[in-house]
Protein backbone atom coordinates (compact mmCIF):
# COMPACT_ATOMS: atom_id res chain seq x y z
CA UNK A 1 0.00 0.00 0.00
CA UNK A 2 1.16 3.36 -0.92
CA UNK A 3 -0.34 4.79 2.50
CA UNK A 4 -1.66 7.79 1.09
CA UNK A 5 -4.91 9.41 2.53
CA UNK A 6 -7.70 7.67 0.38
CA UNK A 7 -10.93 6.23 1.71
CA UNK A 8 -11.72 6.51 5.05
CA UNK A 9 -10.66 3.77 7.46
CA UNK A 10 -8.73 1.57 4.23
CA UNK A 11 -5.47 3.22 3.18
CA UNK A 12 -3.37 3.48 6.50
CA UNK A 13 -2.54 0.16 7.21
CA UNK A 14 -0.97 -2.94 5.76
CA UNK A 15 -1.60 -6.52 5.44
CA UNK A 16 -1.46 -8.33 8.71
CA UNK A 17 -0.07 -11.41 6.35
CA UNK A 18 2.94 -9.46 5.30
CA UNK A 19 6.70 -11.39 5.94
CA UNK A 20 6.96 -10.36 9.74
CA UNK A 21 3.75 -11.38 10.82
CA UNK A 22 2.57 -8.34 11.96
CA UNK A 23 -0.02 -6.04 11.56
CA UNK A 24 0.54 -2.38 10.52
CA UNK A 25 3.99 -3.89 9.45
CA UNK A 26 6.27 -1.72 7.58
CA UNK A 27 3.51 1.68 8.32
CA UNK A 28 3.46 4.43 10.11
CA UNK A 29 1.18 5.59 12.11
CA UNK A 30 0.60 8.76 10.03
CA UNK A 31 0.29 6.28 6.90
CA UNK A 32 3.41 6.70 5.52
CA UNK A 33 6.13 3.69 5.26
CA UNK A 34 8.08 3.07 8.41
CA UNK A 35 11.09 4.52 6.21
CA UNK A 36 10.19 8.42 6.53
CA UNK A 37 12.25 10.13 8.58
CA UNK A 38 14.59 7.36 9.71
CA UNK A 39 18.24 7.96 8.59
CA UNK A 40 19.89 5.17 6.66
CA UNK A 41 22.43 3.49 8.85
CA UNK A 42 25.14 0.73 8.57
CA UNK A 43 24.18 -2.66 8.71
CA UNK A 44 26.09 -4.63 11.78
CA UNK A 45 28.07 -6.69 9.73
CA UNK A 46 30.14 -8.81 12.90
CA UNK A 47 29.50 -12.80 13.13
CA UNK A 48 27.52 -14.53 15.14
CA UNK A 49 24.48 -13.63 17.59
CA UNK A 50 24.16 -10.02 18.31
CA UNK A 51 24.53 -9.21 22.25
CA UNK A 52 22.06 -7.66 24.22
CA UNK A 53 21.93 -6.08 27.03
CA UNK A 54 18.40 -5.59 29.24
CA UNK A 55 18.04 -3.08 31.95
CA UNK A 56 15.31 -3.77 34.06
CA UNK A 57 14.39 -6.99 35.68
CA UNK A 58 10.82 -6.33 36.40
CA UNK A 59 7.33 -6.70 35.03
CA UNK A 60 8.11 -5.83 31.57
CA UNK A 61 11.65 -6.95 31.33
CA UNK A 62 11.35 -10.95 33.34
CA UNK A 63 7.90 -11.33 31.41
CA UNK A 64 8.10 -9.73 27.74
CA UNK A 65 11.81 -8.50 26.66
CA UNK A 66 14.05 -11.87 28.22
CA UNK A 67 12.02 -14.34 26.74
CA UNK A 68 11.54 -12.71 23.58
CA UNK A 69 14.79 -11.91 23.09
CA UNK A 70 16.27 -15.15 24.33
CA UNK A 71 13.77 -16.64 21.25
CA UNK A 72 14.51 -14.49 18.85
CA UNK A 73 16.97 -16.61 16.36
CA UNK A 74 20.10 -14.01 15.97
CA UNK A 75 20.03 -12.76 18.83
CA UNK A 76 21.72 -13.50 22.42
CA UNK A 77 20.64 -12.09 26.14
CA UNK A 78 24.09 -11.07 27.04
CA UNK A 79 23.86 -8.74 30.49
CA UNK A 80 20.77 -8.27 32.56
CA UNK A 81 20.62 -4.90 34.85
CA UNK A 82 18.64 -5.16 38.43
CA UNK A 83 19.46 -3.67 41.21
CA UNK A 84 17.58 -6.43 43.46
CA UNK A 85 19.96 -9.42 44.29
CA UNK A 86 16.92 -11.84 44.51
CA UNK A 87 15.94 -10.65 40.57
CA UNK A 88 19.46 -11.18 39.42
CA UNK A 89 19.49 -14.67 40.79
CA UNK A 90 16.21 -15.19 39.00
CA UNK A 91 17.71 -14.19 36.25
CA UNK A 92 20.40 -16.15 35.41
CA UNK A 93 17.96 -19.46 36.83
CA UNK A 94 16.39 -18.42 33.80
CA UNK A 95 19.40 -17.68 31.47
CA UNK A 96 22.55 -19.45 32.98
CA UNK A 97 24.61 -18.02 30.36
CA UNK A 98 23.90 -14.31 30.55
CA UNK A 99 25.72 -11.82 33.01
CA UNK A 100 23.62 -9.65 36.12
CA UNK A 101 24.69 -7.11 37.24
CA UNK A 102 23.55 -4.59 39.96
CA UNK A 103 23.83 -1.22 38.13
CA UNK A 104 23.80 0.39 34.54
CA UNK A 105 27.25 1.70 35.06
CA UNK A 106 28.18 -1.48 34.78
CA UNK A 107 26.53 -2.36 31.53
CA UNK A 108 27.95 0.86 29.94
CA UNK A 109 31.58 0.35 31.33
CA UNK A 110 31.27 -3.22 28.82
CA UNK A 111 29.48 -1.21 25.78
CA UNK A 112 31.71 -2.91 23.41
CA UNK A 113 30.35 -6.38 24.33
CA UNK A 114 27.21 -4.91 23.42
CA UNK A 115 25.18 -4.37 20.34
CA UNK A 116 21.76 -3.66 21.50
CA UNK A 117 20.23 -2.43 24.78
CA UNK A 118 17.10 -2.84 26.08
CA UNK A 119 15.35 -0.53 28.43
CA UNK A 120 12.83 -1.93 30.49
CA UNK A 121 12.92 0.73 33.55
CA UNK A 122 10.57 2.72 35.45
CA UNK A 123 9.21 5.38 32.59
CA UNK A 124 11.37 7.93 34.58
CA UNK A 125 14.70 6.46 33.17
CA UNK A 126 14.01 6.25 29.55
CA UNK A 127 15.42 9.07 28.35
CA UNK A 128 18.23 9.35 30.35
CA UNK A 129 19.50 5.86 29.71
CA UNK A 130 18.73 6.00 25.91
CA UNK A 131 20.85 9.03 25.23
CA UNK A 132 23.59 7.52 27.45
CA UNK A 133 23.49 3.93 25.43
CA UNK A 134 22.88 5.64 22.07
CA UNK A 135 26.32 7.96 23.27
CA UNK A 136 27.81 4.54 24.30
CA UNK A 137 27.76 3.71 20.50
CA UNK A 138 25.00 1.14 21.11
CA UNK A 139 21.41 0.93 19.34
CA UNK A 140 18.24 0.93 21.57
CA UNK A 141 14.89 -0.70 22.05
CA UNK A 142 12.70 1.58 24.75
CA UNK A 143 9.49 -0.02 26.59
CA UNK A 144 6.90 2.37 25.84
CA UNK A 145 6.57 5.61 26.68
CA UNK A 146 9.40 5.76 24.53
CA UNK A 147 9.63 9.49 26.74
CA UNK A 148 7.75 11.89 28.54
CA UNK A 149 7.08 14.46 25.83
CA UNK A 150 7.19 14.02 21.72
CA UNK A 151 9.91 16.47 22.28
CA UNK A 152 12.19 14.50 24.31
CA UNK A 153 11.16 11.68 21.87
CA UNK A 154 12.00 13.93 18.52
CA UNK A 155 15.60 14.77 20.21
CA UNK A 156 16.38 11.11 21.18
CA UNK A 157 15.51 10.23 17.81
CA UNK A 158 17.42 12.86 16.27
CA UNK A 159 20.56 11.48 18.71
CA UNK A 160 20.20 7.89 17.40
CA UNK A 161 20.24 9.58 13.52
CA UNK A 162 22.93 11.78 14.24
CA UNK A 163 25.31 8.45 15.72
CA UNK A 164 23.71 6.15 13.03
CA UNK A 165 22.13 4.19 15.65
CA UNK A 166 18.84 1.97 15.86
CA UNK A 167 16.05 3.54 18.32
CA UNK A 168 12.89 1.42 18.28
CA UNK A 169 9.68 2.12 20.94
CA UNK A 170 8.46 -1.38 21.94
CA UNK A 171 4.63 -1.50 20.82
CA UNK A 172 4.14 -5.35 21.13
CA UNK A 173 0.61 -4.84 20.71
CA UNK A 174 0.65 -4.18 17.28
CA UNK A 175 1.62 -7.75 17.25
CA UNK A 176 -1.59 -9.00 19.22
CA UNK A 177 -4.07 -11.75 17.95
CA UNK A 178 -7.10 -9.18 17.76
CA UNK A 179 -5.44 -6.65 16.74
CA UNK A 180 -3.63 -8.14 13.39
CA UNK A 181 -7.67 -9.68 13.21
CA UNK A 182 -8.84 -5.89 12.77
CA UNK A 183 -5.78 -5.23 10.68
CA UNK A 184 -6.98 -7.50 8.08
CA UNK A 185 -10.79 -6.99 7.96
CA UNK A 186 -9.55 -2.90 7.50
CA UNK A 187 -7.10 -3.44 4.86
CA UNK A 188 -9.47 -5.99 2.78
CA UNK A 189 -12.43 -3.43 2.82
CA UNK A 190 -14.55 -6.59 4.66
CA UNK A 191 -16.11 -3.51 6.69
CA UNK A 192 -16.34 -0.90 3.72
CA UNK A 193 -15.60 2.40 5.00
CA UNK A 194 -14.75 2.54 8.59
CA UNK A 195 -16.47 5.56 10.72
CA UNK A 196 -16.35 4.28 14.57
CA UNK A 197 -13.28 2.45 16.26
CA UNK A 198 -13.82 1.29 19.49
CA UNK A 199 -10.79 0.02 21.35
CA UNK A 200 -10.20 -0.85 25.43
CA UNK A 201 -8.17 -2.26 27.84
CA UNK A 202 -10.48 -2.29 30.84
CA UNK A 203 -9.57 -4.03 33.96
CA UNK A 204 -11.69 -4.45 37.46
CA UNK A 205 -9.01 -3.84 40.05
CA UNK A 206 -10.85 -1.68 43.06
CA UNK A 207 -7.74 -1.53 44.92
CA UNK A 208 -4.57 0.17 43.88
CA UNK A 209 -0.96 -1.95 44.02
CA UNK A 210 0.96 0.72 44.74
CA UNK A 211 4.43 1.66 42.88
CA UNK A 212 5.97 4.03 40.63
CA UNK A 213 3.29 2.85 37.81
CA UNK A 214 0.20 4.83 40.02
CA UNK A 215 2.38 7.64 41.68
CA UNK A 216 0.92 10.79 41.39
CA UNK A 217 4.44 12.36 40.90
CA UNK A 218 4.51 13.47 37.20
CA UNK A 219 8.04 12.91 37.17
CA UNK A 220 7.44 9.12 37.12
CA UNK A 221 5.38 9.22 34.25
CA UNK A 222 2.92 7.01 35.90
CA UNK A 223 -0.96 6.72 35.19
CA UNK A 224 -3.40 4.65 32.79
CA UNK A 225 -2.60 7.41 30.07
CA UNK A 226 0.41 6.88 29.34
CA UNK A 227 0.81 3.10 30.34
CA UNK A 228 -2.23 1.05 28.90
CA UNK A 229 -3.12 4.62 26.75
CA UNK A 230 0.47 4.53 24.72
CA UNK A 231 -0.51 1.32 23.09
CA UNK A 232 -4.44 2.00 22.69
CA UNK A 233 -3.02 5.34 20.75
CA UNK A 234 -0.47 3.81 19.06
CA UNK A 235 -2.78 0.74 17.11
CA UNK A 236 -4.81 3.89 16.69
CA UNK A 237 -2.69 6.23 14.82
CA UNK A 238 -1.17 2.65 12.80
CA UNK A 239 -4.85 1.70 11.77
CA UNK A 240 -6.44 5.17 10.72
CA UNK A 241 -3.68 7.58 10.23
CA UNK A 242 -2.55 11.24 12.12
CA UNK A 243 -5.15 13.03 14.87
CA UNK A 244 -6.93 16.46 14.45
CA UNK A 245 -8.78 16.75 17.67
CA UNK A 246 -8.26 15.01 20.87
CA UNK A 247 -10.43 14.88 23.96
CA UNK A 248 -10.03 13.32 26.94
CA UNK A 249 -11.39 12.60 30.34
CA UNK A 250 -8.70 11.33 33.10
CA UNK A 251 -10.25 10.20 36.52
CA UNK A 252 -8.92 9.07 39.74
CA UNK A 253 -11.75 6.63 40.79
CA UNK A 254 -10.23 4.32 43.42
CA UNK A 255 -9.51 5.23 47.06
CA UNK A 256 -6.46 6.14 47.61
CA UNK A 257 -4.96 6.41 43.71
CA UNK A 258 -3.03 9.25 42.89
CA UNK A 259 -2.68 8.75 39.21
CA UNK A 260 -5.97 8.53 36.35
CA UNK A 261 -6.79 4.94 36.76
CA UNK A 262 -10.21 5.32 34.78
CA UNK A 263 -9.68 7.42 31.04
CA UNK A 264 -11.28 7.76 28.05
CA UNK A 265 -9.68 9.20 24.76
CA UNK A 266 -11.66 10.61 21.73
CA UNK A 267 -9.60 10.72 18.44
CA UNK A 268 -10.64 12.49 15.26
CA UNK A 269 -8.30 11.28 12.55
CA UNK A 270 -7.80 13.11 9.18
CA UNK A 271 -9.08 10.62 7.49
CA UNK A 272 -12.49 10.97 9.06
CA UNK A 273 -12.18 7.80 11.12
CA UNK A 274 -13.18 8.50 15.08
CA UNK A 275 -11.45 6.61 17.66
CA UNK A 276 -12.59 6.01 21.04
CA UNK A 277 -10.94 4.27 23.78
CA UNK A 278 -10.80 3.28 27.12
CA UNK A 279 -8.05 2.51 29.48
CA UNK A 280 -9.59 1.39 33.28
CA UNK A 281 -8.81 -0.12 36.21
CA UNK A 282 -12.73 0.38 37.98
CA UNK A 283 -14.53 -1.27 34.86
CA UNK A 284 -16.99 -4.11 36.77
CA UNK A 285 -18.29 -5.16 33.27
CA UNK A 286 -15.84 -5.45 30.94
CA UNK A 287 -17.08 -4.06 27.42
CA UNK A 288 -15.68 -5.61 23.81
CA UNK A 289 -11.71 -5.05 23.10
CA UNK A 290 -13.08 -3.95 20.04
CA UNK A 291 -16.32 -2.97 18.27
CA UNK A 292 -15.38 -1.41 14.73
CA UNK A 293 -18.02 -0.15 12.91
CA UNK A 294 -18.17 0.43 9.33
CA UNK A 295 -20.47 1.56 6.40
CA UNK A 296 -21.18 -2.58 5.51
CA UNK A 297 -20.65 -3.96 8.78
CA UNK A 298 -19.41 -4.28 12.16
CA UNK A 299 -16.74 -6.72 13.51
CA UNK A 300 -17.24 -7.26 17.80
CA UNK A 301 -14.50 -9.20 19.39
CA UNK A 302 -14.14 -10.18 23.27
CA UNK A 303 -11.28 -10.90 25.53
CA UNK A 304 -7.33 -10.44 25.47
CA UNK A 305 -4.43 -11.87 23.04
CA UNK A 306 -3.26 -15.05 25.15
CA UNK A 307 0.43 -14.06 25.02
CA UNK A 308 0.81 -11.75 27.72
CA UNK A 309 -0.96 -14.83 29.81
CA UNK A 310 1.63 -17.13 28.63
CA UNK A 311 4.62 -15.67 29.55
CA UNK A 312 3.46 -14.81 32.53
CA UNK A 313 2.79 -18.33 33.33
CA UNK A 314 5.97 -19.37 32.09
CA UNK A 315 5.56 -20.28 28.64
CA UNK A 316 8.29 -19.04 26.07
CA UNK A 317 7.84 -18.86 22.10
CA UNK A 318 9.00 -22.36 20.33
CA UNK A 319 7.71 -24.02 23.74
CA UNK A 320 5.53 -25.74 21.21
CA UNK A 321 2.75 -25.59 18.23
CA UNK A 322 0.08 -22.79 18.87
CA UNK A 323 1.51 -19.90 19.81
CA UNK A 324 -0.03 -16.85 19.87
CA UNK A 325 -3.26 -19.21 19.30
CA UNK A 326 -6.91 -18.98 20.36
CA UNK A 327 -9.84 -21.21 21.20
CA UNK A 328 -12.53 -20.79 18.23
CA UNK A 329 -14.93 -20.12 21.17
CA UNK A 330 -12.91 -16.55 21.70
CA UNK A 331 -13.35 -15.57 17.75
CA UNK A 332 -14.61 -12.55 16.95
CA UNK A 333 -17.92 -11.78 14.53
CA UNK A 334 -18.59 -9.54 12.15
CA UNK A 335 -22.24 -8.73 11.13
CA UNK A 336 -24.74 -6.01 10.40
CA UNK A 337 -28.17 -4.81 11.34
CA UNK A 338 -28.66 -7.11 14.52
CA UNK A 339 -27.31 -7.43 18.50
CA UNK A 340 -25.72 -10.90 19.26
CA UNK A 341 -28.88 -11.32 21.15
CA UNK A 342 -31.25 -11.84 17.83
CA UNK A 343 -28.11 -12.51 15.39
CA UNK A 344 -24.62 -12.68 17.13
CA UNK A 345 -22.93 -12.61 13.20
CA UNK A 346 -20.57 -14.50 11.32
CA UNK A 347 -17.60 -16.29 13.12
CA UNK A 348 -14.47 -14.12 12.13
CA UNK A 349 -11.07 -16.15 12.66
CA UNK A 350 -8.47 -14.68 14.67
CA UNK A 351 -5.15 -14.07 14.03
CA UNK A 352 -2.51 -15.59 16.12
CA UNK A 353 -0.71 -13.40 17.92
CA UNK A 354 2.93 -12.55 16.98
CA UNK A 355 5.07 -10.85 19.79
CA UNK A 356 8.51 -12.55 19.05
CA UNK A 357 8.12 -11.07 15.15
CA UNK A 358 9.08 -7.47 17.57
CA UNK A 359 12.31 -8.82 18.30
CA UNK A 360 12.57 -10.87 14.44
CA UNK A 361 12.30 -7.27 12.87
CA UNK A 362 14.62 -5.78 15.31
CA UNK A 363 17.64 -8.48 14.39
CA UNK A 364 16.72 -7.94 10.69
CA UNK A 365 17.18 -4.07 10.94
CA UNK A 366 19.82 -3.88 13.03
CA UNK A 367 21.68 -6.38 10.55
CA UNK A 368 20.40 -4.75 7.17
CA UNK A 369 20.81 -1.33 8.43
CA UNK A 370 16.86 -0.64 7.30
CA UNK A 371 14.34 0.74 9.81
CA UNK A 372 12.94 -0.86 12.79
CA UNK A 373 9.42 -2.50 13.20
CA UNK A 374 8.59 1.27 15.52
CA UNK A 375 10.48 4.05 14.78
CA UNK A 376 11.13 6.92 17.12
CA UNK A 377 8.97 9.43 15.04
CA UNK A 378 5.78 6.91 15.69
CA UNK A 379 6.24 7.43 19.02
CA UNK A 380 6.47 10.43 19.24
CA UNK A 381 3.32 11.13 17.21
CA UNK A 382 1.48 9.11 19.87
CA UNK A 383 3.34 10.85 22.06
CA UNK A 384 1.63 13.92 21.00
CA UNK A 385 -1.82 12.91 20.84
CA UNK A 386 -1.44 11.52 24.49
CA UNK A 387 0.23 14.65 25.56
CA UNK A 388 -2.83 16.67 23.96
CA UNK A 389 -5.44 14.29 26.20
CA UNK A 390 -4.03 15.46 29.65
CA UNK A 391 -4.05 18.82 28.33
CA UNK A 392 -8.02 18.46 27.31
CA UNK A 393 -8.76 16.61 30.00
CA UNK A 394 -7.42 19.72 32.16
CA UNK A 395 -8.95 22.17 30.13
CA UNK A 396 -11.99 20.13 29.50
CA UNK A 397 -11.84 20.91 25.95
CA UNK A 398 -10.87 19.19 22.51
CA UNK A 399 -6.82 20.09 21.73
CA UNK A 400 -5.49 19.71 18.25
CA UNK A 401 -1.85 17.78 18.80
CA UNK A 402 1.18 19.57 18.06
CA UNK A 403 3.11 19.11 14.77
CA UNK A 404 6.94 18.26 15.13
Amino acid sequence: MDGTHGTAGKAQVSSGNGPDGGAGEGTGPNGGRATEGVAPRPPLTRGGPLRVGLIGYGLAGSVFHAPLVAATEGLRLHTVVTSRPERRREAQDAYPDLRAVAGADELFAAADELDLVVIASPNRTHVPLARTALEAGLSVVVDKPLAATAAEAREVSALADERGLLLSAFQNRRWDNDFRTVARLVHQGALGDVQRFESRFERWRPRPKGGWRESGDPAEIGGLLYDLGSHLVDQALTLFGPVTSVYAECDVRRPGAEADDDTFLALTHASGVRSHLWASATTAQLGPRFRVLGSAAGYVKYGLDPQEAALRAGRRPGDGPGWGVEPESAWGRIGAGASPLDDPGEVVPTEPGDYPAYYAAIERALRSGGPPPVTGAQAAAALAVLEAARRSATESRAVAPESP
